[in-house]
């Protein structure tokens, strides 16, 4: 059964050392200058925000393809969407309607005024922040744990807890396909090009379909563990996996060999994220930090520090902003209450 990222359990990863890995990890020589110039702005721009969103924890955060508002989906059972202005993000609304935790959430890839949240009450939504009405519900036959948007805007697939993926037509909201699957499906996603479509599995697979004919094509064993989260760069060169053995790998998307692996983190990697020029990979798990590291040698740029398990991380699609979401506890008056806030790091440290 699938498991959705926000809740998979601790279990420390022992490794056997950077040796274990050693053909896939390559060791440069000095920082890169994009390396550097990086590290300078940051030393400008490490201010986190935090921003209240909701009254349970926040399972999921994207932005508009403008990157003029971020959502969040939250375990309280709503969606918040954020204005972004100059340094902070202004709430602009709360979206009510599902019956059950929103798990996982993503914008139309090329029209920033629509959404689609993804629920276990069994549905998913479609969102209009014009109207801040709901444009459809779907409903599905299973609890749903993850979604994401076909590139050219035309498909949404979900997931669900019973490993199938259902394929909806986003005009018409009707189901195009429906595939039962017979491994533990983790995260979904289609490549740039709109003609595969990648599953991570409970195996440490990353199974790879046609589309839209959804032929199995390849089946790469990424990992020795489960393999829970894949990202696409946006200049189609490269895909990474992050997985429970705590590493992140990169893919060539053409040649679908590992280029290199990231292993700063100890713990499962549960969320990762590309900047919008490809360079930077961001990727988090229940370490109190999230690292940041140059794509092409697997250096680390950065870290961002977090007092708790991280769930999601997004950068902005045109600035070096991460947006993220952890397991945090309202300290103030009550230690296991949720949080339910949204983060931003990135910001002038005068801000």
């Amino acid at each position: 059964m699938a498991v959705p990222t926000s809740i998979l359990g601790p279990s420390p990863v022992s490794q056997g050392g950077p040796g274990s890995m050693a053909p896939w990890c390559s060791v440069s020589s000095g920082p890169s200058r994009y390396v550097l110039g990086m590290q300078e702005l940051f030393r400008g721009h490490s201010k986190t925000r935090e921003f209240p969103a909701h009254s349970a924890k926040v399972h999921s955060v994207a932005w508009s393809c403008d990157g003029r508002r971020l959502a969040s989906g939250s375990f309280d059972k709503t969606a918040s969407v954020f204005l972004l202005e100059k340094d902070r993000l202004v709430k602009e609304n709360n979206y009510r309607g599902h019956g059950d935790s929103v798990d996982q959430l993503c914008w139309h890839p090329s029209n920033p005024d629509l959404f689609v949240t993804a629920s276990g009450d069994k549905t998913i939504r479609i969102w209009d922040v014009r109207t801040t009405k709901c444009v459809a519900t779907v409903n599905t036959k299973g609890e749903n744990i993850n979604i994401c948007w076909s590139p050219d805007g035309q498909t949404i697939a979900v997931g669900n807890k019973d490993d199938v993926v259902t394929f909806i037509d986003a005009k018409t909201h009707r189901s195009k396909a429906e595939e039962q699957f017979k491994f533990e499906v983790n995260e979904i996603s289609w490549n740039n090009d709109n003609n595969m479509f990648f599953l991570t599995n409970g195996n440490g697979c990353i199974n790879i379909l046609s589309y839209p004919e959804l032929k199995p094509v390849q089946s790469i064993n990424a990992h020795p563990s489960n393999c829970i989260c894949i990202k696409f760069d946006p200049m189609g060169k490269y895909f990474a996996t992050g997985s429970a053995d705590a590493l992140v790998s990169l893919w060539d998307v053409d040649e679908l060999v590992c280029v290199r692996c990231f292993s700063r983190l100890d713990w499962p990697v549960r969320t990762l994220s590309f900047s919008h020029d490809g360079k930077m990979l961001a990727s988090a798990s229940e370490d109190h930090f999230i690292d940041i590291a140059e794509v092409e040698t697997g250096d680390k740029l950065w870290e961002v520090q977090c007092e708790s398990p991280t769930f999601t991380v997004a950068w902005h699609p045109k600035r070096p902003l991460l947006a993220f979401a952890c397991d945090d506890k309202d300290g103030k008056y009550d230690s296991s209450r949720e949080a339910g806030t949204v983060k931003l790091f990135g910001l002038p440290n005068d801000s």
